[in-house]
């Protein structure tokens, strides 16, 4: 199954776990499920860049300040046939990047201070072809939207558990409301992360194909896989870490399960398989 139509049946589950979990509390919990949905995507998809940038500290640059800068991303733009995002500059020494925006038109690839000293001129175009292409396939909407439904299902299913202690007889009699309650946060949070994941390596794909050497890339990222150990992001929130080319809260063990990253090692194979060097 291709990684296109497994999202979107994905986002499908997602949707019809949202309406199961509303379905629990009767009619009148179904219809309050679609709206408090229908209100977080809303708020999600014109404002969630604005609150991302924010929230990083993220600088715009003009053509002025970083000449060469705007000028690859204007050249990869154009090979990725899509119009040229803003650029920002994230103020911390972890070497990581991001791209945000409803669409095409309204994008923005943000940098971090670090990773533009860490990466050779190659290598930086291996990253922001991989983030062209989340950018050109959607992928900031698409995970937007999955981060936003995962998050309504759990919202919700807290305030279900409340309303079953607070006195909802019914419901608290029923164990299975009780298991649902407690399991569907669970496949919502893995779903998100089989949505997250499969972008991922269709954006090192695409990036792959836009900087025209695979190598570019999968040299980028084992620097990041050692420059974010090594300069760790502190302030990273678990809510984007999906956004990130490599995951800001990356872990071993068990933490790697629940990553929103496929592992880096898989990555680095892809693109080296791409490149005819394994």
């Amino acid at each position: 199954m291709g990684n296109q139509v497994k999202t979107g049946l994905l986002l499908i589950i997602l949707t019809v776990l949202l309406v199961f979990l509303g379905s629990l509390f009767g009619r009148e919990g179904a219809i309050f499920a679609f709206i408090f949905a229908g209100l977080m995507n809303f708020f999600a998809y014109f404002f969630s860049d604005r609150i991302v940038l924010s929230m990083y500290r993220a600088k715009e640059v003009s053509p002025d300040e970083m000449p060469w800068f705007h000028q690859m991303v204007e050249e990869m733009a154009h090979k990725a046939g899509i119009p040229k995002p803003r650029i920002y500059i994230v103020p911390t020494r972890t070497p990581n990047a991001f791209a945000t925006g409803r669409d095409p038109n309204h994008a923005a690839v943000a940098v971090t201070e670090g990773i533009l000293d860490l990466l050779s001129r190659e290598e930086l175009k291996g990253v922001l072809g991989h983030e062209l292409t989340h950018i050109k396939d959607r992928d900031t909407l698409i995970s937007t939207l999955t981060a936003t439904l995962a998050g309504a299902i759990t919202l919700l299913a807290r305030l279900g558990m409340w309303g079953m202690y607070l006195g909802d007889d019914d419901n608290r009699a029923n164990p299975l409301v009780f298991l649902a309650l407690i399991f569907l946060p669970i496949a919502a949070l893995l779903i998100r992360l089989a949505v997250s994941r499969s972008r991922e390596y269709l954006a090192d794909e695409g990036g792959a194909r836009i900087s025209g050497n695979p190598l570019y890339l999968a040299s980028a990222l084992e620097k990041l896989a050692f420059g974010t150990r090594k300069v760790p992001m502190r302030n990273a929130n678990p809510s984007t870490s999906h956004m990130f080319i490599v995951n800001p809260l990356s872990g071993s063990g068990m933490a790697a399960l629940f990553s929103t990253h496929p592992p880096i090692e898989d990555r680095i194979a892809r693109l080296k398989r791409m490149a005819g060097v394994v």
